[in-house]
């Protein structure tokens, strides 16, 4: 929808990944924008570019060679191909894997939210007659037979500890300039505007949090939703945006 904030209408409007990964996909794209079009300004550059084309050729074709011959891989012929290109790249390994990573322990850390494991079949699937009498008297029974064991549970408590857990050097994004970026003054002064887009992101979330007219994201026992915040202290946090997927 050309009308709508960033082109896109939600059809699910109180959609705290979907409103919020929006901004920062715009943010995203403005800095690739403003970093693409100064060292490519006319659109030919690009064909021209070697090395460019010998990337885009070596990601289709050798990072995903089972996918190679698929018809929705994009052409890589102008300024705004490559922009869509990298935007794409940099949302996947920062913001997407932000969202789907960091929020782990917060939900998945109390494992009845999220089981790893059923160590029985469900009550109805072809009960004994003895079985079913059993589920009807004591149904919190089944439910424990079913979760994992305490052992089983620990481990995947312990793994999820590590994967949503910020280390204390941790870098998010438009915190720290490469030094090649600030030594040419057109990157530099981008590369401000992008860093400050993200501190207005961070209000942005937060005025959200505080409207009581978003359910999925205000109210009684209901967390805010904070994944897509740029910024972070170490630790398990729930929120905060790195430049990249490290493990």
């Amino acid at each position: 929808d050309p009308n709508a904030p960033y082109g896109l209408r939600l059809t699910i409007e109180d959609y705290p990944f979907a409103s919020d990964g929006l901004v920062l996909w715009d943010i995203l794209k403005q800095w690739v924008t403003n970093y693409v079009n100064h060292y490519y300004p006319q659109a030919n550059l690009i064909e021209c570019d070697e090395e460019l084309q010998a990337w885009w050729s070596e990601i289709k074709n050798v990072g995903h060679g089972d996918k190679k011959d698929e018809p929705w891989w994009p052409e890589l012929n102008t300024p705004n191909d490559l922009i869509g290109i990298v935007t794409t790249i940099i949302w996947v390994t920062s913001g997407h894997h932000a969202a789907v990573n960091f929020g782990q322990y917060s939900y998945a850390g109390y494992f009845p939210n999220r089981p790893t494991i059923a160590r029985s079949k469900m009550p109805t699937e072809d009960p004994t007659d003895e079985e079913w009498e059993d589920f009807l008297n004591k149904p919190e029974e089944a439910l424990l037979k079913c979760f994992p064991s305490q052992l089983q549970a620990t481990k995947v408590i312990a793994v999820l500890d590590v994967l949503s857990n910020h280390s204390p050097d941790e870098e998010y994004i438009g915190t720290n300039i490469e030094p090649f970026w600030k030594d040419e003054p057109v990157i530099n002064a981008a590369f401000e505007v992008f860093s400050g887009k993200l501190k207005e992101l961070e209000g942005i979330i937060d005025a959200r949090n505080a409207d009581c007219n978003l359910k999925n994201r205000n109210g009684a026992g209901v967390m805010p939703y904070e994944l897509l915040k740029p910024f972070s202290e170490p630790g398990i946090t729930g929120k905060g945006v790195p430049y990249s997927i490290s493990i």
